[in-house]
């Protein structure tokens, strides 16, 4: 384990691997920036113990899973600046004032530096455990999709006895076994998750899948361990709102909370140009923001990721706005059922 002494206050201590680095020695993309909507910062345990925050945003700036077009490192502070908005956040389609009615800060991002993906894999997980043990629902910007490991397996964990389902938004699988060899990928970590006991197969559901990847040999895995999913041309043929129902159920059949993860690239390249993998023949904008709504207005939200935003491959932000909408619409929906039920 890295260990090296450093001078704190003129005492000299050894920090674990979380505190190795101050926010001024991080790289430019990570650490202090302005926070998603302007919600207060609160990025330490003190700050967010004091918030009682219900949700929390919270950025995984790292990309060293990808295998194609990288950048997604910058993607949590391209979502965070991706709004015009300012002030109230009143929801049109659903009739709320966001937080108004729901407790939102933003908790800033994992100590992530380049070079050591094991290490950023470990930092981003305690920091979502961090978060998640405050009671918070931590919605997480990525990054690369790996960082769903760390951040799926740190709620699991915190939540526990109570079981994850997940509802993945995605062209990919992202279940293969490693590729080229690396366990810690962005088309891995689906599979790790179910490997390792956080979530379990059946109430695993995938949602958009298209194109020509994984193999057939991977999907006889999924099969073999119980994994749901709704392709492209199932949705073009019944509808986003009627397999959306069936994943609600999937998911659930036999868990009790959910965790929703949204690669962008499950929207069509057209409104989604800045990503790293994009495959033609998606989701539109306006299907995935019902969709979310829909999701987060009828589940138990345990945690949320949002993925793949590579800001150098973007035009005129319109991935950015996107990811962060799919932000906003599952805060307005969280803010939903805060309301009084009226009857």
């Amino acid at each position: 384990m890295w260990k090296q002494a450093v001078a704190f206050r003129g005492e000299e201590r050894v920090p674990d691997e979380y505190d190795e680095f101050s926010d001024y020695d991080l790289p430019s993309y990570v650490g202090s920036s302005s926070s998603f909507h302007k919600l207060p910062w609160c990025p330490d345990d003190a700050s967010l113990a004091r918030s009682k925050a219900e949700v929390a945003i919270v950025g995984a700036p790292f990309d060293e899973g990808a295998s194609a077009r990288p950048g997604s490192r910058f993607g949590p502070r391209a979502i965070r600046a991706a709004s015009y908005l300012s002030g109230e956040a009143w929801s049109i389609p659903l009739g709320v004032n966001v937080f108004q009615a729901l407790r939102c800060v933003d908790a800033g991002d994992a100590p992530v530096v380049p070079s050591r993906p094991e290490r950023a894999h470990r930092v981003i997980r305690e920091k979502v455990r961090r978060v998640a043990r405050t009671g918070a629902i931590p919605i997480v910007l990525g990054g690369d999709h790996s960082i769903t490991f760390p951040s799926a397996s740190a709620v699991s964990e915190v939540r526990r006895p109570k079981r994850l389902g997940m509802v993945h938004f995605d062209a990919h699988a992202d279940t293969a076994p490693d590729l080229w060899g690396a366990l810690q990928s962005h088309g891995t970590p689906m599979r790790r998750l179910i490997e390792e006991g956080w979530i379990e197969g059946r109430n695993f559901v995938q949602v958009g899948l298209r194109g020509y990847w994984p193999d057939e040999a991977t999907f006889a895995w999924m099969r073999e361990k119980g994994l749901r999913w709704h392709t492209m041309v199932e949705i073009e043929d019944r509808g986003v709102a009627a397999v959306v129902d069936d994943a609600i159920r999937e998911a659930l059949d036999g868990a009790d909370l959910t965790y929703l993860s949204v690669d962008i690239d499950v929207l069509d390249p057209s409104a989604a140009p800045g990503t790293g993998t994009p495959e033609p023949g998606g989701l539109t904008s306006r299907e995935l923001l019902r969709a979310i709504r829909q999701i987060v207005g009828r589940v138990d939200l345990a945690g949320m990721d949002v993925v793949e935003v590579s800001p150098a491959y973007d035009h005129a932000e319109i991935t950015a706005r996107a990811a962060n909408r799919c932000v906003f619409e599952a805060l307005a929906a969280l803010a939903k059922k805060r309301l009084p039920q009226q009857t």
